[in-house]
Formats: C-alpha cells, sequence, structure tokens
C-alpha cells in the first residue's frame, strides 16, 4: 500500500503536534540528575573494582 508523500507528510506533522514536549526547566533537571547518576555509578564501580583487586591479590599472594 503506497502512501503518497505529501499524506505521508501531513500525518507526520499530525502526530507531531501530538506529542506533548519537555519544559526547559524539566530537560534541565533529566540532564543533571543523569550526571549525578553517572558519578554514582563511577565511584560505585570504581570502589567495586579496587575491593575486588584487594581481594584477588590477597588471595593469590601478590606483592
Amino acid at each position: 500500500m503506497a502512501v503518497s508523500p505529501f499524506k505521508f507528510l501531513q500525518e507526520v506533522r499530525s502526530e507531531t503536534a501530538k506529542v506533548t514536549w519537555p519544559t526547559r526547566r524539566e530537560t534541565t533537571i533529566t540532564t543533571i540528575m543523569v550526571f549525578v547518576m553517572v558519578a554514582v555509578a563511577s565511584v560505585f564501580f570504581f570502589a567495586a573494582d579496587q575491593i575486588i583487586r584487594y581481594l584477588i591479590t590477597l588471595l593469590l599472594g601478590i606483592h
């Protein structure tokens, strides 16, 4: 079933009008939350890596 390009663009415009776009404040808060979560995850994985490194070093007797 072929749809003409004009009809397709009309439908795209119609669907785009239904989208609820986030406000600048919502976007800013969400961006900050992402950076905070990345920082928390980085610290967690760094600590987990150091603990695992220490335990393996202790287990294998490597100095």
